[in-house]
């Protein structure tokens, strides 16, 4: 897995919030091998660090082989990502495109642990 690069946020003592949008999303059905293809958000309010786009748009090609469903890939973008930048929160968004009639959008969100 290519590894997810980040940089010193430049305002760590203001909440704001950053959205990165991936419309170019694909992954692989497990079960037909079809290709799956999908929009990515990823929002998040940093802490000490903001993630480096080139790294992320290298990171999301990884999945562009890989046989995985929906749920899987979703959880574990926000997996890796938290574990590389330490959000105070992040949320990621998957929209699949339509296939056999159905469109599937999927949310899952991360919230820093109190101290």
């Amino acid at each position: 897995m290519t590894t997810i690069e980040t940089f010193p946020n430049p305002n760590p003592n203001r909440e704001y919030s950053i959205s990165h949008v991936n419309p170019e999303f694909t992954s692989v059905c497990p079960k037909t091998g079809l290709p799956d293809f999908a929009t990515i958000t990823v929002t998040y309010i940093p802490n000490q660090t903001c993630i480096e786009l080139k790294s992320l748009k290298y990171y999301y090609l990884d999945f562009r082989n890989k046989g995985i469903f929906f749920e899987a890939v979703t959880n574990q973008i926000l997996d890796d990502l938290v574990a590389v930048s330490k959000p105070k929160w992040m949320e990621v968004v998957a929209e699949f495109n339509t296939r056999g009639g159905i469109n599937s959008i999927i949310t899952v969100e991360h919230f820093e642990e109190e101290k």
